[in-house]
């Protein structure tokens, strides 16, 4: 009830803001700034603490981690009288998790962020003032901003007394320490809101919808499949056998038949409420990124791997499972319960690998998922089972049980060992252990996936397999398909994409020989005349475009050359921190409809707002907006889209015309390529319309 709620939350602010994309300057969190409640004594340690509430749905990032790509927080002290700074400001117990995007640990605060300066006072007058600088960013909306944040705070200090002064606190060293309480601190706060960029990732939020749905729908098709392994498929005449004679109405029949499917998911379900009992915002954090869950997880789906390919048989303990039998001889509501119970021990070594999978695929901190994923496997379970004790009559329909179970369970067995790399590779990118390269883990996949089908054509057979003179055309289909998917990855090994797996292959830093961006690097393909650039752009040497697309990196320059080239002025808000700013380029530039309009038909300027190139000071303002001196090449590019568009969002895209009019409302984070394509060709009309 709670992720849905925050569900609806998180779905309603996105519709808001995109709503509104196209004027919106997102508000900073509020911070609580104030000298330690310790007095300040001369020659003593203090501190200044920080304390941020951060709007619900973002997050900041802390300051305690490698650099490798999002801005970090910062402090600088503009002016430090009376004290001595001792050390960079210390983040207080920050969350950690491991970004695909950046391809490291990063941490991070939600909803409550803390830190702490200490300093030696040095003079009685304590006067401080500085600037907070740091980075907020939102996986709901897709945004990053770059906030700075100044203050001032004043104090009083006191020097140590000597005995017999009046109010004595501690004697120490046969002298006492009299203590003046530290002046009203004065904390002006003055909140200036820059930039923003992409937001990376996979902060343990509430799941959405489509990610929530499509857990589900994985785990429903799990109950299916368990249904057709060797030790449960036996189980329907069993059922139908239980129930027949047993009542005396057919009324009565369909309700002992739904009571012990409702019994199957109850049973289930309530395994899967445990999980989610006993997980935790912490536990989530250390069992995604600690190479010790993720080992053993991948260890465990080897196991289960291995037991389904018939290296070993999963049994429980006959003493519990005839236990439970007898009661469920007994008749009645209990009965039904524990022939309900029966199935689930009796069918545990084949569901119980299954069961396992998914119950770890769920683990993260969630609180309905695991419950959800359970209820799911647990319908699609019981409903042969309740159907077939309503109509037994059904029963003469069925296949024969035979060896075609078994290449069921042996199919299952190939998917839970390559699924099972998924949980080293976690492990290997968090520690950086060089073993699982994205190459490497392809190559992996495709053996296993080669195997498979050649399992299906009938050339591997392992043990319970029975003898196979001549496969169905069903088998002949799936072993087809599986040899399709063995092609589609073997591109991947000199640097494919391979878009459809993103989410369970390494990043593609990893990988050792990438064919298509060293042909990418190398000048590839001979670049069209409509990418023809007639001078020479300003920071090119140190500032670049994806995908070989020729631009600008200001916003002068660049209009001035869509103006000679009659074509329309195409700006992207960027930075070099913006993870969706990567992703965009990734998935929906990199595409031909997408990068062909980008090459010929607009000027492309890209205007870094964390750029920290200092410009010479002949080109310095001040701010019409926060009143400030802009110095660098990245303040004067956020606070040009705050001035000029009324936003502070990256990624964020405009078009104008040679006029500087807008062609067509801006465009903020959006992985549709159509829609991207839509929004270039509307603006490429209306410049050719208003000719």
């Amino acid at each position: 009830m709670v992720n849905s709620l925050k569900f609806l939350l998180n779905a309603a602010l996105f519709i808001m803001l995109s709503f509104s994309a196209h004027s919106q300057i997102i508000s900073p969190p509020k911070w609580d700034i104030k000298l330690s409640d310790q007095p300040l004594i001369i020659g003593e340690e203090a501190s200044i603490t920080f304390q941020a509430q951060i709007p619900f749905n973002w997050y900041i990032y802390s300051n305690d981690f490698e650099d490798v790509g999002p801005i970090q927080i910062s402090l600088s002290l503009d002016q430090a009288n009376g004290i001595t700074r001792k050390g960079d400001l210390v983040a207080i117990n920050p969350k950690t998790k491991f970004d695909e995007v950046w391809d490291d640990n990063v941490k991070y605060f939600e909803r409550e962020g803390n830190f702490k300066q200490v300093f030696t006072v040095t003079a009685e007058k304590v006067n401080i003032r500085g600037t907070l600088e740091y980075q907020m960013c939102s996986e709901i909306t897709g945004q990053c901003i770059l906030y700075e944040e100044e203050f001032t705070l004043t104090g009083t200090a006191t020097e140590k007394k000597k005995v017999g002064t009046e109010n004595p606190v501690v004697r120490q060293d046969d002298e006492e320490e009299v203590i003046i309480e530290p002046d009203t601190l004065a904390v002006q706060e003055d909140a200036t809101h820059l930039r923003e960029k992409a937001a990376p990732s996979h902060v343990e939020t509430g799941e959405d919808a489509g990610s929530m749905f499509t857990f589900m729908l994985v785990a429903f098709l799990a109950g299916l499949a368990a249904l057709l392994t060797p030790c449960v498929f036996p189980m329907i005449p069993m059922t139908v056998t239980f129930f027949t004679g047993r009542s005396n109405s057919r009324a009565q029949g369909i309700r002992n038949a739904f009571i012990y499917g409702f019994s199957i998911i109850a049973i289930y379900t309530i395994a899967g409420t445990l999980v989610a009992a006993i997980q935790g915002p912490e536990f989530a954090n250390w069992l995604s990124t600690h190479w010790a869950p993720n080992v053993f997880f991948f260890l465990v789906f080897i196991f289960f791997g291995l037991a389904f390919l018939g290296m070993f048989e999963l049994t429980l303990p006959s003493g519990l499972v005839n236990a439970v039998d007898a009661k469920a001889d007994k008749g009645g509501l209990t009965g039904l319960f524990f022939m309900a119970f029966t199935l689930v021990l009796v069918s545990f070594s084949c569901t119980g690998p299954i069961v396992g999978s998914i119950l770890i695929e769920s683990a993260g901190g969630q609180l309905l998922k695991p419950i959800l994923g359970m209820f799911a496997f647990s319908l699609a379970f019981a409903i042969p089972f309740t159907l077939f004790a309503i109509f037994p009559e059904w029963l003469n329909s069925l296949p024969k049980s035979g060896g075609w179970l078994n290449s069921v369970k042996v199919v299952l067995g190939f998917l839970e060992l390559a699924l099972a790399f998924k949980f080293l590779s976690i492990a290997d990118q968090v520690y950086h252990w060089g073993i699982l390269d994205r190459d490497i883990y392809i190559v992996i996949w495709i053996v296993i996936f080669a195997m498979l089908g050649f399992y299906l054509l009938g050339k591997i057979r392992l043990p319970h397999d029975s003898p196979m003179e001549k496969i169905g055309v069903p088998r002949l289909l799936l072993s087809m398909l599986t040899f399709v998917f063995v092609l589609y990855m073997v591109p991947g090994l000199w640097g494919a994409p391979l878009k459809s797996l993103s989410g369970y292959l390494p990043p593609m830093a990893t990988h050792d020989f990438n064919l298509i961006k060293l042909i990418r690097e190398s000048g590839g393909p001979a670049q069209s005349e409509g990418n023809q650039l007639d001078d020479r752009p300003k920071y090119a040497d140190f500032l670049h475009l994806p995908h070989g697309i020729q631009g600008y990196f200001d916003y002068e320059q660049a209009l001035a050359a869509a103006r000679r080239a009659d074509k329309p002025l195409f700006i992207d808000f960027t930075g070099h921190g913006c993870v969706n700013c990567r992703e965009m380029e990734a998935k929906v530039w990199v595409e031909t409809p997408v990068l062909s309009r980008l090459k010929e038909d607009f000027i492309v300027v890209a205007l870094y707002i964390d750029e920290r190139y200092e410009l010479p000071e002949s080109d310095w303002y001040t701010s019409q907006y926060d009143g400030k001196v802009k110095k660098t090449i990245g303040k004067q590019n956020a606070d040009f889209q705050i001035t000029r568009f009324n936003n502070n969002a990256q990624p964020y895209y405009v078009i104008l015309d040679t006029n500087e009019e807008l062609l067509v409302s801006p465009k903020a984070y959006d992985s549709n390529v159509q829609r991207f394509v839509d929004f270039l060709d509307s603006a490429k009309a209306a410049f050719q319309s208003g000719k």
